[in-house]
């Protein structure tokens, strides 16, 4: 069964190149490296040879190398840029068990098949290696998606798809599992950004690439009239009391590793060496009188 074409990846890559020589807005970026470096610090190991999948920007790789954290950097850019390999997170150009660390922030809620991608990765990754990753999810502007829908309801009897639809929390940790990664662990961070309104919001996501790329959508232009009144509502139903608009974007954490022998494996049934009820310190009571069966 092939693969639904949800987004315009061509399109996609033309937008965030557009965003890149404008002037990308990249603090979501860096507090999204931020984080990374200080998940990346609990782990007590090294890593020879790191790859960055498709990040926006040079800047995870760059910490990677500042921080220490990998002897080698390698990056899958989106985009073409001296000293990067320029590919696509759905192809990657690698053999496999090359990289002990795979690292992937914003670009994998871009991608048409993510678990096909997931697959990708763990595939390049050394036995016992590590990937972590972090892409947008579903609670991602919701205020604007809602401020959308009704303006378009309103005002042109319809509605038409305008935010992509990202990853669900609850679905990762099962994609991680089926890519073969083994101790998946998916977390998410909420970030709620304050504007001055609507439209500047709007300016920050041309920044970052972030522009319709659905292939579902609507060809036409959005309607001034329809704009405003989703701006209108945007106000209405969110605005701080002091006036300013939040954003909120949800930061979905996935990590997990290549298979190794040395990993924690669970025990198997009936080889617990103490009961249950010893661990917990208390008394273990007798099973009640069983119903009969008819």
């Amino acid at each position: 069964m092939s693969t639904p074409e949800v987004f315009d990846r061509s399109l996609a890559r033309q937008r965030l190149s557009r965003a890149l020589k404008a002037g990308y807005a990249d603090f979501l970026l860096v507090r999204i490296v931020e984080d990374l470096q200080e998940r990346l610090s609990t782990v007590l190991r090294s890593f020879a040879v790191a790859l960055d999948v498709g990040t926006p920007t040079p800047l995870a790789a760059k910490a990677l190398s500042q921080s220490g954290l990998a002897e080698k950097v390698v990056r899958l850019s989106p985009t073409p840029e001296p000293g990067s390999v320029w590919g696509d997170e759905e192809r990657l150009p690698f053999s496999g068990e090359q990289f002990d660390l795979a690292v992937s922030l914003l670009a994998l809620q871009g991608v048409n098949d993510l678990p096909g991608a997931l697959i990708q990765i763990r595939r390049a990754l050394k036995a016992d290696g590590l990937f972590i990753g972090a892409l947008l999810g579903g609670s991602t502007l919701t205020e604007l998606r809602q401020a959308l829908t009704q303006a378009e309801a309103e005002m042109e009897g319809g509605v038409s798809p305008r935010v992509a639809p990202f990853a669900d929390l609850r679905d990762i940790g099962g994609l991680l599992q089926r890519a073969g990664f083994a101790l998946p662990v998916t977390d998410s961070d909420i970030i709620r950004v304050r504007y001055a309104n609507a439209f500047a919001l709007m300016r920050d996501l041309r920044a970052m690439g972030l522009t319709n790329a659905l292939n579902d959508r609507r060809r036409t232009p959005l309607k001034r009239g329809t704009l405003m009144r989703a701006a209108e509502i945007y106000a209405e139903r969110f605005a701080d009391p002091d006036g300013r608009v939040p954003a909120t974007f949800e930061i979905v954490w996935l990590s997990g590793w290549t298979p190794h022998e040395s990993q924690q494996k669970p025990l198997r049934p009936g080889s617990a060496k103490m009961r249950l009820a010893d661990a917990l310190g208390v008394k273990e009571g007798k099973p009640g009188p069983q119903p009969k069966k008819e």
